[in-house]
């Protein structure tokens, strides 16, 4: 997680404009996710639903995906019409890291997350993987996940960066996104501009493993190429930013990859008509992490006015 790495204010930068986090899990919020999962479980031995028998389950699975197992949680009740909240977490974060988060928007919604290949509890990816593929998982996961039910994508780092890839293409289910201080669309470029290849020291290193990551060199075995922002027509979409300026730390450099970071924002208000960018003035890079209720309010937002109700 971000604090196991804030040793240094470069290893700390480095670590959140990845989005990466330790292997490890930390005790308390599993915790908190084995605590949300017994209690949904015993929740749906008591409970009935008006809507016929739709199949979707509660607590934790593993699902196969073309011979992978992907680790998905679901908590909270599904309901006509009402979407589905898929939570998708940031490089080097297993779904563990958003069981609180998880916890409380499931007092009113159906929400799941997943472990991406390579992340977490599920299996490490066969070989190397794209947008497509990743894409392809997501759509498995939504498919044991939500069923018929739309869905509304709430990603950090490069959960966002996936979810605003997805939800153009999947307009028939997608029908609102959050992104919490989502991988610009084009960080590669920006990182190249932002740090010269000369540079020496702390943001040369910081410069070449970013490339690298960037270029497959990460646990999910994920490049992601530069593109342009595809549109979703005009469903609800909410940009949060991080308002503390961290990236600033990196000597000589860092303020201009804060104008980056803040201009790729931006760019992500194109994925919807019916879009706003939302500046957590309080938070660093993990938004859900430092203004929860920020976080939390967004999602609920946006679900809202995806099944119709007033924002």
């Amino acid at each position: 997680m971000f604090r196991t790495f804030k040793k240094t204010a470069l290893t700390a930068v480095a670590v959140a404009l990845l989005g990466m986090a330790a292997a490890g899990c930390n005790p308390d919020e599993l915790d908190k996710l084995d605590e949300l999962d017994k209690l949904d479980k015993l929740d749906s031995l008591v409970t009935t639903s008006s809507e016929p028998a739709e199949k979707l389950f509660t607590g934790t699975q593993k699902i196969d995906v073309a011979g992978v197992k992907v680790n998905v949680s679901c908590t909270g009740e599904a309901e006509k019409d009402k979407p589905v909240i898929m939570l998708m977490a940031g490089a080097g974060d297993g779904l563990d890291k958003l069981a609180s988060l998880q916890k409380t928007l499931s007092a009113k919604h159906r929400v799941c997350s997943y472990d991406r290949p390579g992340e977490g509890a599920s299996d490490k990816p066969k070989g190397p993987q794209t947008f497509d593929s990743a894409g392809e998982v997501l759509t498995a996961v939504l498919d044991k996940a939500a069923g018929d039910h739309p869905v509304v994508l709430a990603g950090h780092s490069l959960g966002g960066l996936l979810a605003g890839r997805y939800a153009p293409e999947h307009t028939d289910r997608v029908k609102g996104v959050v992104l919490m201080d989502a991988t610009p669309p084009t960080m590669l470029s920006d990182m190249e501009k932002s740090i010269p290849a000369n540079a020496k020291g702390p943001a040369g290193q910081l410069r070449a493993q970013n490339l690298a990551v960037f270029k497959g060199q990460n646990p999910e075995l994920l490049s992601m190429p530069d593109g342009p922002v595809g549109s979703a027509g005009d469903i609800p979409v909410e940009v949060l930013k991080h308002g503390k300026e961290y990236l600033a730390a990196i000597p000589q450099y860092g303020q201009k990859l804060e104008q980056a970071w803040t201009a790729g924002q931006r760019k992500w208000l194109g994925l919807s008509s019916n879009s706003k960018l939302i500046v957590a003035d309080k938070s660093e890079h993990y938004i859900y992490v430092d203004q929860p209720e920020l976080a939390v309010e967004s999602i609920e937002r946006v679900a809202g006015q995806a099944a119709g109700g007033q924002s």
